[in-house]
């Protein structure tokens, strides 16, 4: 993938001449070797802690694709919390803000049909155009400094040109759905969905101290009923809402993982990224040990999973997977 405007936008200043040196290219082959063992391990442990895994299709994405308003080439279809989205007996396939991710939904398709066939709502949002007027051709990148700035001012390398959201910018709850206005999901995108789901859910908009945000769950991440893990580098400014709630909020420990190695699309927060199997059983990081000791502290049980090098690839365990059945009822928490 090359270093374009939106994605330089959200990638730490020392991964620049990365993206600049390998853009268009694959990641390294040695690093991606050691992912797609973490993968197939990982789904390996879901399968035999009960969870029916299914994958989607293998695209190559490196073929060019040309729309009247770009031309790129793809990024992958690793992440599906990130262009799916399950709300109830509905499946979002989401408008995603960058080119590179444009045909993303197309590994997808086949299961969207499948559980479409099975009973489920398949909902497509407007498709963005993704021409020049949804970035903003004069955002400052040249620190961290003018991100926080930026941030502050309500200023996204993303325009209100129209609407775009990743899925992953939304945490559900029951009725309560928690999402952020980040550099790839707008307000318009926002609202759109507010209006969609009209008044059976209640969507609030979550704000952080985050210079570089996409994507809500290496920030605040539900682990049960009433219960989140927050990460001390990005408080909330709405935390109140919880505590008044009666919710238990655990500050996530500092991670343990090493500053050489590589985090390209993402930052060591990935440890808090973490994926509930069910109200007990949570699945975390292998190597995470203070992370692993407070779930152990809040009653859970972690399940430790290899990941390091998946993580390099832009997300952890809550990014990689994507729940289109839990057990349950819808239940209000705020």
């Amino acid at each position: 993938m090359a270093m374009l405007h939106p994605s330089k936008a959200i990638a730490y200043e020392k991964h620049w001449p990365f993206f600049k040196e390998r853009g268009g290219q694959s990641f390294p082959n040695l690093h991606l070797l050691k992912a797609q063992r973490e993968i197939e391990e990982f789904c390996r442990i879901l399968t035999h802690e009960g969870v029916n895994v299914r994958r989607p299709d293998i695209i190559d994405f490196r073929t060019e694709y040309k729309t009247p308003d770009f031309t790129s080439t793809g990024l992958y279809a690793a992440m599906p919390r990130d262009v799916l989205l399950v709300i109830g007996d509905e499946i979002f396939e989401c408008p995603m803000a960058w080119r590179s991710r444009f045909f993303e939904y197309r590994a997808y398709r086949r299961l969207l049909k499948e559980y479409f066939k099975g009973g489920a709502k398949w909902t497509a949002p407007p498709k963005p155009q993704m021409s020049d007027e949804l970035y903003d051709q004069n955002y400052p990148m040249t620190n961290v400094e003018d991100r926080h700035r930026l941030t502050a001012q309500g200023r996204f390398v993303t325009t209100e040109y129209e609407p775009c959201f990743d899925a992953a910018d939304f945490m559900r709850a029951g009725q309560d759905i928690f999402v952020q206005r980040s550099q790839v999901t707008n307000m318009m995108g926002i609202e759109w969905m507010r209006r969609h789901l009209g008044s059976q859910y209640n969507v609030h908009v979550l704000s952080f101290i985050d210079p570089n945000p996409m994507h809500i769950d290496a920030t605040f991440n539900i682990i049960g009923p009433g219960m989140v893990i927050t990460n001390p580098e990005r408080p909330c400014h709405q935390i109140s809402l919880f505590k008044k709630a009666g919710w238990t909020i655990a500050e996530a420990p500092r991670p343990t993982i090493s500053d050489d190695h590589p985090l390209w699309f993402s930052s060591k927060w990935l440890s808090m990224n973490v994926l509930m199997l069910d109200h007990h059983r949570v699945v975390v990081e292998q190597s995470e040990t203070p992370t692993i000791k407070l779930f152990e502290s809040l009653g859970l049980t972690p399940i430790k999973v290899p990941m390091k090098f998946a993580f390099s690839l832009g997300g952890g365990f809550h990014c990689w997977t994507c729940d289109v059945r839990r057990r349950g009822s819808l239940q209000s928490y705020l």
